[in-house]
């Protein structure tokens, strides 16, 4: 009997859960650990942001989903991992041991590295749904009081789509409610260019932005980095491509919305030949840590180096198709290592992404995610709302039902029928 250990209950901890379960022998014991006992799907938080969604409406319980597939489920917190002896603490002083552990944690959120950034600062956040509700009570309450709007994503930051998206959204209910003539509106990047994504671009992602961009009236500053937040102002850089600081802005704004750099969890830094500088797990191509082969790991916390060198620094996105092939190599790779066979699955780490921007939006594939690639697609369209939330509703219903099928993604734009994207995901 082998018991395997999940820490994590986000996107990849739970479908890992499901998938790993699958995976299984009758005999061996899984078990999920994680801080929440709700899971809340995050390309939801901008809707819930603006008062298009409930918490309710994008939440899972997880305690109630993981009971149907017969997963024991601890919602309390990791404080320690202990690899040399295969152990995990707990925040309640219980230990928990493990012949295989699978890190599914996501990241920490790095709010204190800049001045003022964050919930508990000057800015608003949609990392979280927690972040998402506070930002929508901020928001009703600017609306009272009309004025600037910055959003954007800061240096180090590792996910940008959300921040175009967020933004866009913004937009759309600005108008719906009249006063968009009343807020100018400024999207702030570390990215050398609208559209960059951290991809070095996507398709025509520079053009097709940029060009959204213009049309709905939002200025840009790429290549930038913020160097403090105070009370409705925010100090911007903009950086040359020597690193010299180019020019300086003191921008004011009634409401802001700045997505933060990533980190890894305080229980995995600093342990040497698990994690890098930042505390993200380094792997090998099966997800598989090269010092600890019991530790398998999956999502955000993963190590990815960055594209290149850029002004200032940008992160690579580890988007939910990535994630999700993330895990359904790495649950069968564990299942095969358990029937003593050699791990032999990759993830195809590539990139699919539908960015609404409330009554339109953005999708892209990047296949792989890194280029060259054999698929680089993006394209425009009412369509890509109307498919963010048909996959929104599917994946929320597999998730509180605790069912699994591989790539939830790619069968949901299957659902979907999406003509070209879908062709550019099979063929």
């Amino acid at each position: 009997m082998a018991n395997i250990v999940i820490m994590g209950g986000g996107l990849s901890g739970a479908i890992m859960a499901y998938e790993m379960k699958a995976q299984m022998r009758p005999e061996d014991r899984l078990t999920v650990v994680t801080k929440d006992p709700f899971y809340h799907f995050v390309p939801s938080n901008p809707w819930v942001a603006v008062g298009w969604r409930t918490r309710e409406a994008v939440e899972v319980d997880l305690t109630s989903a993981m009971a149907k597939r017969g997963i024991a489920f601890r919602p309390v917190p990791v404080v320690k991992l202990m690899p040399e002896e295969n152990r995990i603490e707990l925040a309640d002083g219980s230990v928990l041991a493990y012949d295989y552990l699978i890190v599914a944690t996501g990241p920490e959120l790095a709010f204190d590295e800049i001045e003022g950034l964050g919930p508990d600062g000057f800015t608003s956040s949609i990392c979280h749904v927690d972040h998402a509700t506070k930002a929508g009570l901020s928001f009703e309450e600017f609306c009272k009081k009309p004025g600037p709007i910055l959003t954007g994503a800061v240096q180090g930051a590792s996910c940008y789509g959300p921040a175009y998206e967020f933004t866009f959204i913004l937009d759309t209910e600005l108008r719906r409610r009249k006063i968009r003539d009343r807020v100018p509106m400024t999207f702030v990047t570390s990215e050398p260019y609208i559209g960059h994504l951290g991809l070095d671009g996507v398709g025509d992602t520079k053009g097709l932005l940029e060009s959204q961009m213009r049309e709905h009236h939002i200025k840009w500053l790429t290549s930038s980095r913020i160097k403090k937040v105070e009370s409705g102002k925010a100090t911007v850089e903009e950086i040359a491509e020597d690193g010299s600081v180019k020019a300086t802005h003191e921008l004011p704004f009634g409401f802001s919305m700045f997505l933060p750099a990533f980190r890894g969890i305080a229980p995995l830094r600093g342990i040497e030949g698990l994690v890098n500088p930042r505390g993200f797990v380094l792997i090998d191509k099966h997800q598989q840590n090269p010092t600890f082969k019991n530790i398998f790991a999956v999502g955000v916390c993963v190590a990815i180096p960055p594209m290149g060198p850029t002004p200032v620094p940008c992160g690579v996105p580890k988007t939910g198709f990535m994630i999700e092939s993330m895990v359904s190599a790495t649950a069968m790779n564990l299942g095969a290592i358990l029937r003593g066979k050699a791990p032999a699955y990759q993830g195809t780490l590539n990139a699919v992404c539908l960015a609404d921007f409330g009554d339109s939006g953005i999708a892209f594939v990047a296949q792989p995610q890194i280029p060259p690639r054999n698929v680089n697609w993006s394209s425009q369209g009412k369509w890509v709302h109307a498919a963010k939330i048909g996959y929104e509703k599917y994946f929320l219903h597999k998730m509180r039902k605790g069912e699994s099928e591989p790539f939830y993604e790619q069968a949901a734009l299957k659902m979907l029928g999406i003509g070209k994207l879908k062709s550019a995901v099979h063929d």
